[in-house]
């Protein structure tokens, strides 16, 4: 398993689109929060803290992430080795894991240097440090759930189709639902007594808990239980395949 993550991670790496992802995130985030006049630039706020960067991110991420997963899969079937893949002495969970894994790495790799956001604005607070570094700490715990949450609606939606085209389509889609859809059927008030529970099924309620700085297991709970969620059903839509 750990042969084929770093195979993954090395194609990640030695070609563009690692590059050009890692590039892209930052270069928006950068855009927005230190340079474009807008309400999420840090210098125009006028207040030591990084909200704009937890509101961007995931918006960010809902095209960046499905650019990294959308090959994962449907690469291996447009270009015919993914029977060669599976006759590998691996089972069919350790070859999800690793190149979902792979994949989280170089998210998690994109997302590293914003953390030199965070000391520049402990930095230039006055006085030094005048940042909420729990606040902080705790949305960029929650960011790194959000991406590896997304990442596994990648990945699954990668095992669907051998198109990366259509498998970037489906991830974004999928991903913007179980982000933003779940909030927006709650906002209707159709189902009276249950409207909460709805609201609790979507990754944003929970991401938005984290980011106030407190680390709750029910957040916890919720994004591995949806990260496993979506790697058990990429297992089924491969193994339905060889059906």
């Amino acid at each position: 398993m750990a042969s084929l993550y770093f195979k993954e991670l090395r194609s990640f790496l030695s070609s563009l689109i690692g590059y050009i992802v890692i590039g892209v995130f930052l270069i928006i985030n950068g855009l927005f929060l230190w340079v474009l006049p807008n309400d999420f630039n840090v210098l125009d706020y006028g207040y030591a803290n990084l909200d704009g960067l937890f509101i961007l991110a995931p918006f960010v991420f809902l095209f960046l992430i499905p650019a990294i997963s959308m090959r994962s899969f449907a690469d291996e079937k447009k270009s015919g080795t993914d029977e060669l893949l599976f006759t590998r002495p691996l089972s069919e969970t350790q070859i999800i894991l690793a190149k979902y894994l792979a994949s989280v790495s170089l998210v998690f790799l994109a997302l590293a240097p914003t953390l030199i956001y965070y000391f520049s604005v402990f930095q230039l607070g006055l006085p030094t440090g005048n940042i909420d570094s729990g606040s902080f700490w705790g949305s960029f715990i929650g960011l790194l759930f959000l991406a590896a949450t997304f990442t596994s609606i990648g990945v699954f939606a990668s095992s669907l189709t051998s198109n990366q085209v259509v498998s970037f389509v489906i991830a974004i889609v999928l991903s913007a639902f179980v982000y933003m859809g779940f909030e927006l059927i709650y906002s209707l008030e159709m189902f009276g007594s249950i409207d909460l529970f709805i609201k609790s099924l979507g990754i944003s309620d929970h991401y938005g808990s984290i980011s106030r700085g407190v680390i709750d297991t029910r957040d916890l709970v919720y994004f591995l239980s949806t990260i496993f969620l979506f790697l058990f059903l990429t297992k089924f839509s491969l193994s339905r395949m060889k059906w």
